[in-house]
């Protein structure tokens, strides 16, 4: 009877008997980069021209220089966990067969507090308390067909029925393992449905665990990511029309005014000016406020500074919910 495996040194634990570990990768934050400015080569930028161009990329829907990036993973799940990660086409793997190796005795026994009843609104989520003694018969009956079903197997083995017929009778909560290669791009999307709320318990505990790995290798990605995927929120055209009609002119005006200030402020601290360069710098800016005004309000040193394409992105949309109310 093989042995219950030992987590390899690097492995982040997920489940009980569970794991995902990096084994190679290729490329990171600076691959991104040399992809979108291959016609001028690598050249020399500065960590925030990088970091900035990253996220413009990523939050125009810029997919390509992000494919450029790849990674390898080991991973140990139940079955039924590994029958929805590979929904994720785009992948290439390498799973451990059972017709060549025989399956360990390693299976998932869901811990208490994740055995709810099925949720009355969502078809593929649990919600609503269950009572400690359904919890147990619950967990009971797991280790009761794990055992049952593992002990037949190993009784067809020895009796030297083929494995992958003896296989079948092993429930989807046994464990098995795979390699896993895709590119970030890809594998930003599968985070972005496997770490979700909503996704189930299980996967999403994986996918949080890779995303931790991701996040050391391509931090600006990840931290884009996190902005304008997970953090991020689109609007349809329908939606952007009650915004414009029930938003008061007064808030789109006050907001498209900090706006043109921050973008001043960037540009003051991305390249330093002379002071009666300022003024000028904000009217071309689209600013409408008197050079007194303005003064006054520079000179208040409470004006917040960020990334100029993402500013001027910004106050593009306060001028379009603008000129929609007109």
């Amino acid at each position: 009877m093989p042995k219950k495996q030992t987590n390899p040194e690097n492995a982040i634990p997920c489940l009980d008997h569970g794991f995902i570990r990096l084994v190679d990768s290729m490329g990171g934050d600076d691959a991104i980069v040399q992809a979108a400015r291959v016609s001028y080569g690598k050249g020399t930028r500065k960590v925030s021209q990088d970091r900035g161009l990253i996220r413009y990329l990523l939050r125009h829907r810029h997919t390509t220089p992000f494919e450029m990036v790849e990674f390898k993973f080991h991973c140990k799940m139940p079955i039924f966990v590994a029958r929805q990660w590979v929904r994720h086409r785009t992948a290439n793997i390498n799973e451990y067969s059972l017709r060549y190796s025989e399956a360990r005795d390693e299976f998932y026994i869901p811990d208490e507090k994740h055995i709810l009843f099925q949720s009355k609104l969502n078809k593929q989520g649990r919600s609503g308390e269950v009572s400690a003694d359904l919890k147990k018969k619950v967990q009971d009956y797991f280790r009761e067909i794990s055992d049952r079903s593992y002990a037949v197997y190993s009784e067809l083995n020895e009796a030297g029925i083929a494995r992958e017929l003896a296989r079948a009778v092993l429930p989807v909560n046994i464990y098995t393992e795979w390699y896993w290669k895709n590119d970030l791009h890809n594998i930003l999307h599968f985070l972005s449905l496997r770490m979700d709320p909503h996704a189930q318990y299980e996967i999403r505990i994986y996918a949080e665990a890779m995303a931790k790995i991701v996040k050391q290798i391509a931090p600006f990605a990840y931290e884009a990511f996190q902005d304008y995927v997970v953090g991020g929120m689109r609007f349809s055209s329908i939606e952007q029309a009650r915004l414009t009609e029930q938003l008061p002119d007064g808030v789109i005006n006050d907001l498209l005014g900090d706006t043109i200030y921050s973008i001043v402020a960037t540009l003051q601290r991305n390249k330093p000016r002379d002071e009666d360069e300022l003024f000028p710098l904000y009217q071309k800016n689209d600013g409408q406020d008197s050079e007194e005004d303005f003064m006054l309000k520079w000179s208040a040193g409470e004006i917040e500074t960020g990334n100029v394409r993402e500013l001027r992105e910004f106050k593009r949309k306060l001028l379009s919910l603008k000129n929609g109310k007109e």
